[in-house]
């Protein structure tokens, strides 16, 4: 049994877990101690040296984000020497930073320029000492930019890569002033298995990372009187953009975010939910056909593109188990272009399909072989969470202000299993809610399938469908699938139906959605709040089952005909091949 220890902190008594540290521990009374490369389970290291403190007892300052708390342990954490000490380290760290902040994309939510302004470092001694670091580009990869003369080698997007999504595509090079981050032999981003994923952007509290932009095409389209420019909005979104205009974590901001974008020229605003409900019916009729007729089991989802990519170059063994699904974001594209274009008596080639997405990889996804449909991408562009806020703002748009309402129909209405698809659990929950009832003929008496949500990397159930065992799982986080994956070929595992997504608790945790700055990300439930918000949706939708949206039902009776059909195969699935060009580059340095 954990007794609390008692310490005292500034004078005041704390009693705090044994596996706390100092500055965890410092919370419990309200002292916010500043830290720069912590990352609660990520990135404990206490590198950076902002978050030192004095320990009585000790002669050196230590770092409070991995110093143990201890009974009887005392310690101070605003004393002039401490002040002086932090001070000394910022100015050192911001002599080898290149200070743009007026035209930096982080600004004010850089977390080296908030650490500027509490300690009153204003200007650095070091000027001079050190020349600036001129821009050191790195833009080869489709959905982000790198520029390492902003990076402060605090090793967070490092740690997030290999931690949490065990992809390892960058590390340290060099020693002294030539240390830097970047990839095996300094090649270029897009010359690794990197999946795309974002993680890195999220983890970084500077304008080092940044996402690969793509608002321009948007506002091009927008200002072209012969395209007809919709716009599709992932389920993870509407929980999350509230956040970059100060809103609390969770905010439902879906009638205030469809007023937004037909301020700013779409011509038609629809929710992806309603591809998602389309994307259930076909991979829940594509499970129920594997699951019968004795297929490759345990049939995988493949919405998540950065999951997919991960699939591809480290487990391509596992590629005939994917869904041959195409995501949501796809399928919204294809029937946007082929039966929306039918109705409106548009020809889809000039119709600009934008998706609203809390994904990186998305970028990558809208330009992936077998994405098209009759010799067209299915989604012209795609903008993450944060690009949609950045729109808003350029726009002039006062967003708090803004009035609510609805989606334009026909692809505004949508069940609570097409809206829990953000969170991890959600995609596997709503297919099972069709599937139980698809496979039985009877209701389900409780579409509440509470053993597969929550933020646990893995979660896995058991459920008796028709008198057989069905078993399941679903995976957040790329660390996770891997060891999903490797218990699999292990045989110490056997599931029927697994979910994968590639960002920690799926795609409320996507690397396109707002950045918190770390204290949010380290000490409150960012993910669990934003998931909370996706449930209570669903729970006050009158229909919460995809196969009883009488929109795709009216889409399969006009156009589509049946759920796995000929046309929807056509337009809504996909195919998927093992290799990249870089596993391509390394057959090629073996030869």
């Amino acid at each position: 049994m954990n007794t609390d220890v008692k310490l005292t902190i500034d004078g005041i008594p704390v009693s705090a877990p044994p596996d706390y540290t100092v500055l965890e521990a410092a919370r419990l009374i309200g002292i916010e101690i500043p830290s720069l490369c912590y990352l609660k389970g990520i990135n404990e290291i206490g590198l950076c040296r902002i978050c030192v403190v004095e320990a009585e007892g000790v002669r050196n300052l230590v770092a409070s984000c991995v110093y143990p708390v201890a009974e009887g342990l005392v310690v101070r954490t605003n004393t002039e020497r401490i002040r002086r000490i932090r001070k000394m380290t910022l100015e050192l760290i911001m002599s080898n930073h290149r200070t743009e902040c007026l035209i930096c994309t982080r600004n004010p939510q850089c977390e080296l320029q908030r650490l500027a302004n509490d300690l009153k470092v204003d200007r650095t001694r070091y000027e001079g000492v050190v020349e600036e670091p001129q821009p050191q580009i790195d833009d080869s990869a489709v959905h982000l930019i790198r520029d390492n003369s902003k990076c402060v080698l605090c090793r967070r997007c490092v740690a997030v890569c290999e931690k949490k999504q065990s992809v390892a595509v960058i590390g340290v090079l060099d020693r002294g002033f030539d240390t830097h981050v970047s990839c095996a032999f300094d090649r270029n981003l897009d010359e690794t298995p990197c999946v795309y994923c974002g993680q890195c952007i999220t983890a970084c509290p500077t304008g080092a990372l940044t996402d690969n932009d793509s608002t321009e095409t948007i506002w091009e389209a927008l200002a072209d009187p012969g395209k007809h420019v919709v716009a599709g909005i992932a389920p993870a979104v509407r929980v999350a953009l509230g956040e970059c205009f100060g809103l609390p974590v969770g905010t439902n901001v879906e009638g205030k975010m469809v007023t937004a974008l037909r301020r700013l020229g779409f011509d038609g605003v629809f929710d992806i939910c309603t591809a998602a409900d389309i994307t259930v019916l076909e991979e829940g009729a594509e499970f129920i056909d594997r699951f019968k007729r004795g297929g490759v089991l345990p049939l995988i989802t493949s919405c998540s593109p950065g999951w997919v990519k991960f699939c591809q170059q480290f487990y391509p063994e596992f590629i005939p188990n994917l869904s041959t699904c195409k995501s949501p974001q796809q399928m919204f594209g294809a029937i946007i272009k082929s039966y929306y274009a039918n109705l409106k008596g548009i020809d889809n080639k000039d119709v600009f399909v934008v998706s609203i997405m809390p994904c990186t990889a998305k970028k990558h996804e809208i330009r992936r072989d077998g994405r098209q449909t009759y010799d067209l991408y299915d989604v012209d562009a795609t903008v993450t969470t944060r690009g949609l806020a950045h729109m808003i703002s350029r726009a002039g748009l006062m967003f708090n202000e803004l009035d609510e309402s609805a989606f334009d129909p026909p692809f505004g209405v949508s069940t609570g299993a097409g809206v829990i698809f953000g969170a991890t659990g959600g995609v596997m929950e709503a297919a099972l809610r069709t599937v139980c009832e698809v496979m039985t003929g009877e209701p389900l008496p409780n579409v509440e399938l509470e053993s597969i949500r929550g933020m646990d990397g893995v979660k896995e159930a058991e459920y008796m469908i028709d008198g057989k065992a069905v078993r399941v799982a679903a995976c957040s986080g790329l660390s996770n699938a891997r060891k999903l994956l490797d218990s699999i070929k292990a045989g110490e595992s056997k599931y029927d139906f697994i979910e994968i997504m590639c960002c920690p608790g799926g795609c409320i945790g996507g690397g396109g959605q707002p950045v918190p700055p770390s204290v949010v990300r380290n000490f409150s439930n960012l993910l669990e709040n934003r998931a909370k918000a996706l449930y209570a949706l669903d729970k006050d939708k009158s229909v919460r089952k995809s196969h009883e949206n009488p929109v795709v039902k009216k889409i399969y009776d006009d156009f589509l005909g049946k759920p796995g059909g000929h046309l929807s195969h056509k337009l809504l699935h996909t195919s998927y091949k093992a290799g990249t060009k870089y596993s391509a580059m390394l057959e090629s340095a073996d030869d």
